[in-house]
């Protein structure tokens, strides 16, 4: 229970908010009727997810003459969730549209968005083969569809880049969103990215828009692909705001904590170290490292120790 107190200020609160809220309409733009959820672009991924992968991400335990049909319905329910939120979001660019869209244009993308499923599938099959390859530690292509941060990653990658080249850039956005809340791994919709694509480990991996990845790419953890030019500057040409991340070509290692910037393009079968900071093209069959770190012996050992002990802060007493 409130007490009169507390309620006092919660209508204090309540106040503020809607003032707030006023304010900030006022500044862009009339709320939409409903906004696409991420709740339920949850469901609908989990539902698409059973649809590709019955058995390993669906929990199907029927006989295989059974099997079409449990696809059916899970595929129905998603992708009617899928349709309702594609629904939101058109009716919020509608309030920003001269011309209004057609009542049936969210069943019409979702259309041809199923149409592209089985080019998925075949997407993440290609993904999980190159994690298998790629990564002695894993004991079957079913342990990395199931459990490997970077699958579950590329999975919802491969499903909201369809979205977006089809124009529902929010719920494309919002997938993508999903999977970097629960790997780390952050892969704009935009991101074009070829067959075999591996990322090992993935905690801080980030993909701008733009970037263009060949077949075959492996990444490590905290890879950057990203953009240097700030697109408050006047100056921004289209260049660098269409194509602002780098490109990648075929058979590429990028290993962890690289950070590449522009639209600079790494050379087919090139290695780039960890840690390397780079802005300019590299060509093919190159390794890039950062120089190696130096031993300190002796007096140069004990130097460094000396100046590090005098950078440490004071030990705090408890009072007795």
């Amino acid at each position: 229970m409130i007490d009169d107190v507390s309620a006092e200020f919660i209508q204090s609160a309540v106040d503020d908010l809607r003032a707030a809220r006023l304010v900030s309409r006022a500044r862009r733009q009339p709320p939409a009727v409903r906004f696409p959820s991420p709740e339920a672009l949850t469901q609908a991924v989990r539902d698409l997810s059973a649809a590709l992968y019955p058995r390993r991400l669906g929990g199907f335990r029927g006989e295989a003459e059974q099997e079409d049909s449990f696809v059916i319905a899970r595929l129905a329910h998603g992708l009617d969730l899928l349709r309702q939120e594609i629904d939101a979001e058109i009716a919020y660019w509608q309030m920003e549209s001269a011309a209004p869209f057609d009542d049936d244009h969210a069943s019409t993308l979702i259309r041809h968005f199923a149409a592209t499923l089985a080019d998925i599938r075949a997407s993440i099959d290609s993904d999980i083969d190159a994690a298998f390859i790629g990564d002695p530690a894993a004991r079957s292509v079913d342990e990395i569809l199931v459990s490997y941060p970077g699958a579950i990653a590329t999975l919802h990658h491969r499903i909201a880049h369809e979205l977006h080249k089809l124009g529902a850039a929010i719920v494309a956005r919002s997938i993508s969103e999903l999977a970097n809340a629960r790997t780390g791994i952050d892969i704009h919709p935009g991101a074009t990215i070829g067959p075999r694509f591996f990322i090992d480990h993935g905690t801080g991996v980030v993909i701008g828009e733009t970037a263009i990845i060949g077949s075959n790419v492996r990444l490590y953890q905290h890879v950057t692909l990203g953009a240097r030019s700030p697109l408050w500057d006047a100056s921004t040409g289209p260049r660098e705001r269409y194509a602002r991340h780098p490109i990648v070509e075929d058979d590429v290692v990028i290993y962890a904590g690289a950070t590449i910037l522009g639209r600079v393009t790494i050379g087919r079968g090139s290695t780039i170290g960890g840690n390397v900071w780079l802005l300019d093209d590299v060509p093919p069959e190159c390794v890039v490292v950062q120089p190696g770190a130096i031993r300190l012996r002796n007096a140069e050992a004990d130097a460094l120790g000396d100046a590090l002990a005098r950078t440490r802060s004071p030990v705090r007493r408890m009072a007795s």
